[in-house]
Formats: structure tokens, C-alpha cells, sequence
């Protein structure tokens, strides 16, 4: 009888943890917001795929290699994959040979930096401005004339061609 009231009052003592966790969560359940990055309702996870959606928006990274936009050489714009924001230009991206699609520098004013410490070095983390999703890091290892090297997730972005003229 002791052992189950002592389970009884555990159980009922995680729930009430777990209840006021979230009723006082400054961030709702059903937003995500990084830093000063405006809220974005979960309801963008049914745009995405479930490895995009792991990758903006639960910090998760795609496989090298794994990216069609690896081999995108036309000319024009590449944007985030869930708002559709100009992030980068196809002259600005190269080869790194990390298996990431690499730039040199983004777009003025598209992307945010944030301190990332979750593996052995700290990194840069690179998000964009308008919803906060993770899109990849930047490496002071690149090209000249920036030094920079923004790797980013394939799946973070999407190619808009040019128009042909």
C-alpha cells in the first residue's frame, strides 16, 4: 500500500512539474523564437520536410553531400526554405569541399549571427533575420577577399533561377 501511494504522489509531482513548465514558458508550445527573431507559429512544419523542418527549426544538420544545391551553378538567388527569404547569391557561392553548399558572404540584412557552443569549439551559427531558423555556420576559413565561409544546409534553402534573358 506504501509503495503505491509513493508512486501515486510521484506521478501526480511530474505532472504538476510538467503542467507548470509549460503554463510558464515564456515562449507558448506552439512558437519558436530565437533571441529578438519574431515568433513563427508551429503551422510552417506542414510547408517543410521532416529533415527541413529538423534542420531550421530543431538545430539538426544534413548529411554531406546530400544536397542537390551542391551542384546548382545558374545563375540567381537562394532563399530560406520556409519564408522564402533571399539569403544568397549564386556569385557568391562556391566549392568548399565540405559537401555543404558554401558562399562567401550573404545577402546585407538577411541573416543573423548567434554564438553556438553545443559542440567541442564554439562556432558561429548563422539564422535567418526573419523567423530565427537555423541555416548553417560561418568559418573564417573561406576565399578571398571576406575570409568567410558560410556553410549552410541544402535543405535550409531553395534556388530561384534568374530570368532568362
Amino acid at each position: 500500500m506504501k509503495q503505491k501511494t509513493a508512486l501515486t504522489f510521484t506521478a501526480l509531482g511530474t505532472i504538476a512539474i510538467l503542467v507548470a513548465y509549460f503554463l510558464l514558458s515564456p515562449t507558448p508550445a506552439n512558437h519558436t523564437q530565437t533571441n529578438n527573431v519574431p515568433r513563427v507559429p508551429l503551422v510552417i512544419k506542414e510547408k517543410l520536410s521532416p529533415e527541413a523542418y529538423n534542420v531550421m527549426y530543431e538545430k539538426g544538420t544534413e548529411r554531406p553531400y546530400s544536397s542537390p544545391l551542391n551542384s546548382e551553378h545558374r545563375k540567381g538567388t537562394f532563399v530560406t526554405a520556409d519564408t522564402g527569404l533571399p539569403v544568397y547569391r549564386s556569385e557568391d557561392k562556391y566549392d568548399s569541399g565540405t559537401g555543404w553548399p558554401s558562399f562567401t558572404k550573404p545577402i546585407k540584412g538577411s541573416v543573423l549571427f548567434v554564438e553556438d557552443n553545443s559542440l567541442f569549439t564554439p562556432r558561429i551559427e548563422v539564422i535567418s533575420k526573419d523567423t530565427g531558423a537555423h541555416l548553417g555556420h560561418v568559418f573564417n576559413d573561406g576565399p578571398a577577399p571576406e575570409g568567410k565561409r558560410y556553410c549552410m544546409n541544402g535543405v535550409a534553402l531553395k534556388f530561384i533561377p534568374d530570368p532568362v534573358q
